[in-house]
């Protein structure tokens, strides 16, 4: 459970696809401008990676390695189609909003990235912790991302045709944040926090153990 729990949490923090990693970025950016749209995409993103990842693990020891990336994508292709038809029958709006992107998350390169680095190569009760880790970690930064553009862009944030929250009528947002100049800004300062905080994390670690060591020496 230790180990589980451990895979889960790295794509929260150490690895996290976006903000350490930096894949997927393409997806990201275009999408991140409504809440509605990332917070679905995050979704997605989630099960179609969870979902992948249990089945690749499962097959591992089955799949030639010569074609094992053919037959990832065959599996991953699956999963999207799945939830490229619930869009399209349930969400309409969501399905039109984020367009291409559905089906391009085939190619993501967080979908693909793990099934190669890790699905393939553990069991599948820690493949299924990755993908949730991962598809976590990518979803709280798209999510983020995308209320932080919304907001500031146009003064709202919707979500299900129903306004969330929402500035006087007056405000005039700047419309650098809608577009991609303004994300990969906000992006930026998004990673230098991440990072700062990984590293103050490591430095706390480390601290730690020195204390530790030090408490075990005069114990003896």
């Amino acid at each position: 459970m230790t180990d589980w729990i451990a895979t889960f949490k790295r794509g929260l923090s150490i690895e996290n696809p976006l903000t350490i990693l930096m894949i997927g970025l393409c997806a990201t950016l275009a999408v991140s401008t409504k809440f509605e749209g990332a917070f679905f995409m995050g979704l997605a993103v989630i099960f179609v990676l969870t979902m992948s990842s249990m089945i690749i693990s499962a097959l591992r020891r089955v799949i030639p390695e010569q074609v094992r990336i053919p037959i990832f994508i065959v599996v991953i292709a699956s999963f999207v189609t799945i939830v490229d038809l619930t869009m399209h029958a349930f969400l309409p709006p969501v399905y039109n909003f984020l367009g291409v992107w559905i089906p391009l998350i085939v190619v993501n390169c967080v979908i693909l990235g793990r099934a190669e680095a890790f699905a393939y190569h553990n069991s599948v009760s820690l493949a299924v912790a990755d993908g949730l880790g991962m598809g976590t970690g990518y979803s709280f930064v798209i999510i983020v991302l995308a209320t932080f553009r919304e907001f500031v862009g146009s003064g709202e944030i919707v979500f299900m045709n129903q306004r969330i929250v929402a500035l006087p009528p007056s405000y005039q947002g700047p419309g650098i944040v809608l577009l991609f100049p303004g994300a990969f800004i906000i992006f930026g300062f998004m990673i230098a926090g991440a990072r700062w905080v990984t590293e103050r994390q490591g430095r706390r670690v480390v601290e730690t153990s020195k204390h530790c060591t030090i408490e075990e020496g005069r114990a003896l």
